[in-house]
């Protein structure tokens, strides 16, 4: 990303905090970056925290921004962009938008046609620089206003592109929604534990840890996909394998396809209700 381009967050919650921490961390200068936030309390906080600009309006953000980040609630994105379509075409402006459900072609008519657009679908462990998001650009992206948006996600975490937008419901069932899956499962098998003897806090830490060295050795595991990894700790007749004999005479594998076609459907749901409702 060009070190001169300015950004604009409308918007000063948890995940647009995250994103102004992790591009500092990344080496941007807090004078390139602004907030603006109908809570004026929460701007200026941010400004306390990372020494950016806090705008007055979401306009004066937008007015002198080359990337504008749209960081709003998914229900307020349809008044925020026709607030912003005064300048959406006055000149060649990214618009880059975390809102969850929001699709390029809605933005772009609330924004008053003809504007670049980048939807992004981060999850929340970019809270902690440890995203995966998911972006789409509509066709008047640049290559430079592509790689601008990627470097702004990448900030907190791994970056991927699709070129069907379409497919973004099942990026939301599957990473969008995937965190809560992990926690349920780390929950169940804290409550096990707890079932088979060990204190409630042993067995927090334990579930806890074992998710996280289990995904740390998936993501650095260059040759191997889960199914090996899982091969590999799982001997024949003993503890491990007595315990997925159980959970796939459960049917585990059929349930997490339920799981996410339902998360997939509600998700083209609320994509059709959010872009109608304010259309």
């Amino acid at each position: 990303m060009k070190k001169d381009l300015s950004i604009a967050f409308i918007g000063a919650g948890n995940m647009a905090g995250s994103l102004i921490g992790g591009l500092i961390a990344d080496g941007c200068n807090p004078s390139r970056l602004a907030v603006s936030d109908v809570d004026g309390e929460k701007s200026r906080l941010m400004h306390e925290r990372y020494g950016i600009g806090s705008r007055p309006t979401n306009l004066a953000a937008a007015e002198a921004a080359d990337v504008i980040v749209i960081a709003v609630k998914p229900q307020a994105v349809a008044g925020v962009a026709r607030e912003l379509s005064r300048v959406a075409g006055a000149d060649k402006k990214l618009w880059l938008s975390i809102a969850a459900g929001i699709r390029t072609h809605s933005l772009e008519t609330w924004l008053g046609g003809g504007a670049a657009v980048v939807r992004a679908m981060p999850n929340t462990p970019a809270l902690v620089q440890s995203g995966a998001t998911v972006l789409y650009a509509n066709p008047r992206v640049t290559a430079a206003q592509r790689g601008a948006a990627e470097s702004i996600l990448r900030a907190v975490g791994l970056t991927l592109w699709i070129d069907d937008e379409a497919l973004m419901d099942a990026v939301t069932a599957l990473s969008g929604s995937g965190p809560a899956y992990f926690f349920l499962i780390m929950e169940a098998l804290e409550q096990a534990g707890e079932r088979l003897g060990l204190p409630p806090q042993m067995a927090r830490v334990l579930a806890v840890q074992t998710a996280f060295g289990a995904g740390k050795m998936a993501l650095e595991s260059t040759d191997s996909g889960p199914a090996e990894l899982r091969s590999r700790v799982t001997s024949p007749g003993g503890t491990t394998e007595r315990a997925i004999t159980v959970l796939e005479q459960g049917d585990l594998r059929a349930l997490f396809q339920r799981a996410l076609v339902a998360a997939r459907d509600r998700s083209l749901e609320l994509s059709r209700l959010l872009g109608e409702s304010d259309g």
